[in-house]
């Protein structure tokens, strides 16, 4: 596959999904928090290609990082739906109405 066909694939793979579904994820430690302004397909698609120079260094800027304790308060104080989309093992999730 290549990597525009994965792009498409990943595409239509993410769906919006309340917080209260992936806390399992968070509590497994593999949901994966993107932050706004960035592609949430774009980084999946790296995450699958295995992309490490760019993960690196959205990792490095703090732009895609596993969900901590702080995003699972606020996620859970405002009812949040958040995008998300499954690079397994990992989950990937951006606040909804952001990318």
């Amino acid at each position: 596959m290549d990597y525009t066909e994965l792009q498409n694939k990943l595409a239509v793979e993410a769906d919006l999904i309340p917080w209260r579904e992936l806390q399992r994820h968070f509590a497994r430690g593999v949901l994966v928090a993107v932050a706004p302004g960035l592609d949430l397909v774009e980084v999946a698609a790296r995450v699958a290609a295995d992309d490490a120079g760019v993960l690196r260094g959205w990792m490095e800027a703090g732009r895609v990082v596993r969900a901590t304790d702080e995003h699972a308060r606020r996620w859970e104080a405002a009812g949040q739906t958040l995008r998300a989309v499954v690079v397994a093992p990992w989950v990937l999730a951006q606040e909804a109405g952001r990318h």
